[in-house]
């Protein structure tokens, strides 16, 4: 490697501690390519990264327009290209394109031609088809059969593949640049954006030098100044972290405090590290009324999002590291009244599952097909939202049995064991040993089969996997060069963030569950993958790109970020050290890989009334002695009445674990795009798709055929059945099943206008089907009743025509929920999430309750009730055009 000035020399006649295809870490440096981070002192680390994000970027600019922020232009797959090469020292810009017609640039592009830097490209759209549209008939019909009123036209952006362009359609809003705007009233729509901006060629600090005093944290000291200088950056970070007003902060880009953000940073080392902090930081995020506060989220946040829960798991490790009792009482009913409004809210009696994004993976897109719209999220059952509720459970049952409140213990723990039933049951993939992300769909559901990352750690750590089958899962799941990837594999057309990405803070507790099983590969590998980032960057960043490791190029990344740094910390106090915190005990687990063999010390770590300095020798996961002030200390326990200062003494057997080794590795992979399917006289048509191998059918959610061709001809049944296509690529990877598509929906369903009457709403809205719309809010039509009529005995689902103009489709906290029920009778939670910003025109479905109904009069009724209390608190409104009857069967 060639040196300069500015580049730290790695210590080339060192061995490596661990090395890897992408990189190799030494006791005091740490090497990928020609990039060098380097440990000058325990205090101060240099590093001469430079990132690669605008190297040899394509000319080929491939973009669409969009209405509003939504993908609305063209079918998915189908784009509007330009080469952005010179061109006779001409400015580069689009010929005017009319909206929704595909316009391809056939300009070859010369072999080793790249996008020049700070290239300005003007793009020029022609609108006015959409325009006369609106003269003519008050709406234009999008490609999808969806109706844009000109009432509900607030926005016109762009969205591509090359930065500043952005396929995440949701986040456009907040990307300056991409609105085009029509300045002359001429209906030619133009904006100007810089492709390859210099500004975008990120590079971070060349030095960190510790200055702040964090001798009141415990010191950490080894053979490795490397590992020890992250340590000091990470606990630097995390004093850094703490507010004027005694919270986290989030981190350096995202201000204010989040649920998840500090629960799972408070699990991993807060709670033990800062736990007043901890303490304030939790009860910042409880409403008036003593719940959980959910944080912004899609749809307008609960309960299209669930993951809350996560709060309770970090409210008890702070127990466990302070034995606070009034802490105890504190926090107790917020829990309990939290989970006794989700489990009407968000609880699927049919299959013990929790409905509800996946934890963490809050960007729709990101995580989710296209095609599904917020309540289809809240529909779906995520893995790590459940493994949170699962533990969530656990927790309430241990706080009340502390309490002395055994039937609620007792509840409890039947929830949990529901939930962990129904995971092990409908989310497990034999053949791939590992569980699968979600399922989703509509009336049926099936499981998709991307592993992903947290939800796989966190079964493994809470216990909802058997020792077998954690084992299996930490050896199974598929693991990148960088470390692993939020999902696997990837989607295609999505920038990274958490599409391709690794989160540190998730790489730490995969780190943690691959501690627990024993996997030492998976171990080591976990503490390289968040020890590269930071020596590199010279901070704990948000998240990195999977496929090459780089900081920039995600769509949002943030430095001092607090759960990453929290991760890093964790890996040393819970991974190495193996601190298990009990309710009365704190236990020492130990992990040590043998890479990383020689003494260490931890010193002036604060247990409760304790301080104590931990000493430990060996490598492995078995004790051979352990001594509290020279005396042998029994089963590793420190009880947690001790007080004052002592000294515990650990002597590992240097042995390797008797568990596997094993992880699986894998390249870089991109799933095939989900196909657009049509539905016309008995026939599934859809465009073929690149890189296809194959198709899979699905009837109902279930296999149904296989077939090479783009078309399949439809049983005639009487049945209500619904359709959906899977792509297989060469390597067997699926993708995405298509929208569920009903044959011949309009035979299977009545409909009951709720327009009707003095209760019809005088709102100018447009798009609904009847005489009018009702309002739904907490002081219009609370309670709403509803005769209907069975034609026959049988299996229905019930869901409502609505609109919800509150906000947009990704963000905010208004989504309206009611009660459902027939008579006394609870049926359901009926769900109505935000469509768009004051877009009152935008019509779409509810989910839909499953009912067995016997033949005749039926009276429903549609009511607010206390537990139908959203994040907002004041608004939570929603407009009703009718119910839809639907019988299955």
């Amino acid at each position: 490697m060639q040196k300069n000035s500015t580049q730290p020399a790695a210590t080339s006649a060192a061995a490596p501690v661990w090395q890897s295809a992408a990189y190799t870490l030494y006791r005091d440096s740490l090497v990928q390519g020609r990039n060098v981070a380097r440990a000058e002192s325990r205090t101060t680390l240099r590093s001469n990264y430079q990132s690669p994000a605008n190297a040899f970027q394509s000319p080929q600019v491939t973009f669409k327009f969009s209405l509003n922020g939504k993908d609305n232009e063209m079918p998915p797959g189908q784009d509007h290209s330009f080469v952005a090469v010179p061109r006779a020292k001409q400015p580069l810009e689009t010929p005017v394109i009319a909206f929704g017609q595909q316009s391809v640039d056939k300009t070859p592009v010369p072999a080793n031609t790249y996008l020049a830097p700070n290239t300005p490209l003007k793009i020029r759209l022609d609108l006015r088809p959409v325009l006369a549209a609106f003269e003519q008939q008050g709406f234009y019909q999008l490609y999808n059969g969806q109706k844009l009123y000109k009432q509900d036209l607030k926005h016109v952006f762009v969205a591509g593949n090359t930065a500043p362009l952005s396929w995440d359609f949701d986040n456009l809003i907040n990307k300056s640049g991409l609105e085009l705007l029509d300045p002359d009233g001429n209906g030619i729509y133009e904006t100007t954006v810089v492709l390859n901006a210099h500004s975008d060629q990120k590079t971070t600090a060349a030095q960190w030098q510790k200055t702040l005093d964090t001798s009141a944290l415990p010191q950490y000291t080894s053979e490795y100044p490397l590992l020890d200088a992250l340590y000091n950056l990470a606990l630097e970070e995390a004093k850094r972290a703490v507010e004027p007003d005694g919270t986290f902060s989030t981190g350096q880009e995202w201000a204010g405090v989040w649920t998840r953000d500090i629960s799972y940073s408070i699990i991993l080392s807060q709670a033990l590290l800062q736990p007043e902090v901890a303490k304030t930081s939790l009860l910042r995020k409880v409403t008036p009324q003593g719940r959980i506060i959910q944080d912004t989220g899609t749809g307008g946040a609960y309960p299209c999002s669930t993951d809350r829960i996560i709060w309770a798991v970090a409210a008890w490790e702070i127990y466990q590291a302070t034995g606070d009792d009034a802490w105890l009482r504190t926090v107790y009913p917020i829990i309990k009244a939290s989970i006794e409004d989700d489990v009407p809210n968000a609880y699927n009696p049919a299959t013990g599952l929790v409905r509800g994004e996946s934890s963490f993976l809050d960007w729709r897109e990101q995580t989710y097909p296209k095609w599904m719209q917020p309540v289809d999220i809240y529909q779906s059952e995520s893995l790590g939202t459940n493994a949170a509720h699962y533990q969530g459970n656990q927790v309430l049952a241990l706080m009340a049995e502390k309490l002395v409140q055994i039937d609620v213990a007792r509840l409890a723990r039947e929830r949990a064991q529901r939930i962990k039933s129904g995971i092990n049951e409908h989310l497990w993939l034999e053949g791939k040993g590992y569980y699968g992300q979600y399922r989703y769909g509509r009336t049926f559901q099936q499981i998709s089969p991307k592993a992903e990352a947290l939800g796989e750690a966190l079964a493994v750590l809470f216990g909802v996997a058997d020792e077998a089958r954690a084992k299996t899962v930490v050896a199974s799941t598929p693991v990148m060069d960088y470390g692993i990837p939020c999902i696997y594999p990837q989607i295609a057309d999505i920038p990274p963030y958490h599409n391709n990405a690794v989160w540190p803070f998730v790489q730490s507790y995969w780190g943690l569950a691959a501690a627990q099983v024993g996997n030492e590969a998976a171990f080591m590998e976990s503490i390289a993958a968040v020890a590269r980032p930071a020596a590199l960057f010279l901070t704990n960043k948000e998240n990195f790109v999977a496929s090459n490791g780089d900081f920039a190029g995600t769509q949002v990344n943030s430095s001092n970020m607090l759960w990453s740094l929290s991760g890093s910390l964790g890996l040393v106090y819970k991974g190495l050290f193996g601190m298990n915190f009990q309710p009365d005990w704190l236990v020492f687990r130990p992990f040590v890989p043998q890479a990383l063999q020689g003494p260490r010390k931890l010193t002036g770590f604060r247990y409760r009334q304790a301080v104590l300095d931990v000493e430990m020798t060996g490598y492995g996961n078995r004790i051979d002695t352990i001594t509290l002030d020279g005396q042998p200390l029994p089963d590793a326990a420190v009880p947690g009445t001790l007080t004052g200062r002592h000294t515990v003494r650990i002597k590992l057997v240097n042995s390797a674990p008797e568990s596997s080794y094993k992880t699986t590795k894998v390249a870089h992979h991109v799933a095939p795009m989900t196909p657009a399917v049509r539905y016309a006289a008995g026939q599934l048509t859809w465009p073929p798709v690149e890189g296809a191998k194959a198709y899979q059918v699905l009837r109902n959610g279930q296999f149904a055929a296989r077939t090479t061709e783009t078309t399949y001809s439809v049983p005639s049944t009487e049945s209500y059945t619904e359709y959906q296509i899977c792509v297989i690529d060469a390597q067997n990877y699926e993708s995405f099943a298509s929208e569920p598509l009903a044959q011949e929906a309009q035979k299977h369903y009545r409909i009951y206008d709720l327009g009707v009457g003095a209760a019809k709403s005088s709102k100018p809205y447009k798009g609904f089907t009847g005489q009018g719309f009702l309002e739904i809010s907490k002081t219009k039509n609370t309670a709403v009743t509803i005769p209907v009529t069975v034609p026959a005995a049988g299996l229905y689902t019930i869901d409502f025509r609505y609109a919800n103009g509150n906000g947009p489709i990704n963000t905010s906290n208004k989504c309206a929920i009611r009660t459902l029920r027939r008579g006394r009778q609870l049926l359901g939670t009926i769900v109505l999430p935000q469509r768009g910003v004051e877009e009152w025109s935008d019509w779409g479905f509810s989910n839909p309750v499953l009912v067995r109904l016997e033949k005749g009069s039926h009276l429903l009724s549609l009511n607010f009730e206390p537990a139908n209390e959203n994040m907002n608190g004041e608004v939570n409104q929603a407009m009703l055009d009718y119910l839809r009857l639907t019988k299955l069967d």
